[in-house]
């Protein structure tokens, strides 16, 4: 097994006031070529926006991006057609931006920030038709057990799909609760990122917002020191 931390504190950060942002990895003006992806996994922002505040029209393209909203409410535009849809707390939004698209992201709220993280991934189809979707997770269903967010489009596993053959999922564990998670395969790696609580994984011990990458296994366990929320990124390799 091959492991490689990264504590929350050696992340990534810039203030612009209305956006304070955390980066797992080089991003804007951060830059550390030690940091530049894990697989196919480009992009983990951790950020906190103020309220009516967001992101102007911009464009991506051959990125698969997903965005999970922690705390508050999300408004979403873009040249698909979507006009202002709503993603809350609870709920997860898929984009494929394939061979282009424009679009704004916006906190809807006026009086509340809005917490979210947002996650790029390589696709491994390139120039497809761009697709939007969302879909709300109930919390009970990852009490203790793996709960599927994200997986791909090619294979009948449930939630949301993107063009890579990647899984993204959530775990809420008791303290004392263990957990052991198996892989896709041996050439895929998992990026374990402690939304909150503290956990120790292969003698790697995790607290809030510290990340774990694992690879070249089939399994791994996690224990639990306290309450902790999981957010799981598997993605290939190579």
């Amino acid at each position: 097994m091959k492991t490689i931390l990264h504590k929350a504190s050696d992340r990534g950060f810039a203030n612009h006031g209305w956006l304070q942002a955390n980066h797992s990895f080089s991003f804007a003006q951060f830059y550390n070529p030690e940091k530049i992806q894990f697989g196919a996994l480009r992009v983990l922002n951790d950020d906190v926006i103020a309220p009516s505040m967001g992101f102007s029209t911009h464009p991506h393209d051959n990125m698969e991006i997903i965005t999970i909203p922690l705390k508050g409410t999300l408004k979403h535009k873009d040249s698909m057609g979507n006009k202002w849809e709503t993603i809350q707390s609870g709920e997860v939004q898929i984009m494929s931006a394939g061979s282009g698209l424009m679009h704004s992201e916006m906190n809807a709220k006026t009086d509340e920030y809005l917490s979210l993280f947002q996650i790029w991934i390589i696709p491994n189809k390139t120039n497809v038709t761009p697709r939007y979707d969302q879909r709300f997770f109930n919390e009970e269903e990852r009490q203790g057990k793996l709960q599927t967010l994200v997986s791909s489009i090619d294979n009948q596993d449930e939630g949301l799909k993107i063009h890579q053959d990647a899984k993204l999922s959530r775990i809420d564990l008791a303290q004392g609760q263990n957990y052991t998670y198996n892989t896709i395969s041996k050439s895929h790696g998992t990026y374990i990122m402690t939304i909150s609580g503290d956990v120790t994984i292969h003698n790697n011990m995790l607290s809030t917002r510290d990340a774990l990458g694992v690879s070249e296994t089939d399994s791994f366990t996690i224990n639990t020191n306290s309450n902790a929320q999981l957010l799981f990124i598997e993605v290939p390799m190579s």
